[in-house]
């Protein structure tokens, strides 16, 4: 059985953990928090990672297409290889251009820190440069790739809320306001196992938030 490590206020184990649910494949979860990580199955002590009956994977990416080729019954990725490649893309461009670039802003936005004035610049530069992009790759049709669900939904409906949310708080503006992202977000909500998974990333969250503040108080 496939064992999902990390901890589920992490948007990138719960892209990981929407694609196992999506196929219906049995796994189990073990909460493993950051400097808590087992460095032969993740070298670099980033989460998530994966263990298989193999050894270990880390990076979410890869963990997916293992994932697909590993397990392939409800197919996250189209059999027509451009196809298939233009998802990747989006997931590329998704987890690259946008969540990673939108990360520079989570400090003051989402844990009460501070980012400086010329880093929000910067990143609200890059921000509107890559969504401009982003509307020649997107759809919505009902889903982010097309009509069908696939590897790039598990990216969008995880990096989608902390965008708006840290672009909304540091920008006072919803970057995503000229794309249809509340409705398509609101789409995702009905899959059956998304009310079980936000509600265990807003406990974790809880969770996380608690023992950030405990070690800065010991500090």
């Amino acid at each position: 059985m496939l064992t999902l490590c990390g901890f589920a206020a992490s948007n990138y184990y719960n892209k990981v953990k929407i694609a196992l649910l999506e196929k219906g494949i049995d796994f189990a979860e073990q909460l493993a928090w950051v400097g808590e990580v087992d460095r032969q199955a993740s070298p670099l002590g980033k989460v998530p990672y994966l263990i298989t009956d193999q050894g270990g994977l880390c990076e979410s990416t890869v963990m997916l297409e293992y994932i697909e080729q590993r397990y392939p019954q409800n197919p996250l990725l189209p059999s027509d290889p451009f196809a298939a490649a233009k998802v990747r893309e989006l997931v590329t461009f998704l987890d690259l251009h946008l969540e990673l670039v939108a990360r520079n802003l989570y400090p003051e936005a989402l844990f009460g820190g501070k980012v400086s004035d010329e880093v929000k610049e910067k990143t609200k530069v890059q921000l509107d440069k890559n969504l401009r992009a982003l509307t020649k790759l997107v759809r919505f049709d009902p889903c982010v790739a097309g009509n069908t669900f696939t590897l790039a939904d598990c990216s969008a409906i995880v990096h989608f809320p902390l965008i708006s949310a840290a672009t909304k708080a540091i920008y006072g503006q919803d970057l995503f306001a000229d794309l249809p992202v509340r409705d398509y977000l609101k789409r995702m909500a009905e899959r059956p196992y998304m009310p079980p998974l936000q509600a265990q990333r807003k406990a974790n969250a809880e969770l996380m938030m608690a023992r950030l503040k405990a070690k800065s108080a010991s500090a």
